[in-house]
């Protein structure tokens, strides 16, 4: 692939100054309009974010590839990611993934070396990234944020899925018409 995998720029929150407290407050309430925070207050919002990384990409960086063990989820914030799959030396891209969206979820459950690559598509691409020791942090410390979060997992797979497989009966249909009733 003509994308090279770059270590990710980390978003620096300051917390003192009046920008980092306004992207902190962003993305407070970028949050707070997330499947993930229904039911948390905002405080446990703030307590969430203080487990995530926000960071960066350019369009065409690498994120994550396959073959990799996930060590970290993904929560898109601004831009999209593509989940793109190798035949031979072609590149397809399965599904493209934009803001609110969570990536990288089978691998970093199951352990398993992934099965797609994740491609930054869109100049300044943002995420927020739980790494798997702070997964396990949050999980005694806060096992309720943590709870939600799987939760958020799960319904961000299914929804994949669905899209996967409707994306695919209707290429099947083209490809092969009506078929036989």
């Amino acid at each position: 692939m003509s994308a090279e995998k770059k270590k990710p720029k980390a978003v620096k929150l300051a917390k003192s100054s009046s920008k980092g407290k306004k992207q902190r407050l962003d993305l407070a309430q970028f949050m707070g309009h997330q499947y993930l925070s229904q039911s948390l207050k905002v405080s446990e919002i703030h307590t969430l974010l203080k487990y995530l990384t926000l960071r960066q990409f350019n369009e065409g960086d690498i994120l994550a590839d396959i073959g990799e063990v996930g060590d970290a989820l993904y929560l898109v914030v601004q831009g999209e990611i593509a989940l793109m799959v190798d035949d031979k030396k072609k590149h397809y891209e399965i599904v493209r993934e934009g803001p609110g969206e969570m990536l990288g979820i089978m691998s970093f459950f199951d352990r398993k070396p992934r099965s797609v690559r994740l491609v930054a598509k869109a100049p300044d691409t943002q995420v927020l990234r739980l790494s798997r020791a702070m997964y396990k942090r949050m999980k005694v410390e806060h096992p309720f944020i943590a709870i939600n979060l799987v939760e958020h997992a799960l319904i961000n797979l299914d929804c994949l899925f669905r899209k996967v497989s409707k994306d695919f009966a209707q290429f099947a249909h083209h490809l092969y018409g009506e078929g036989i009733k």
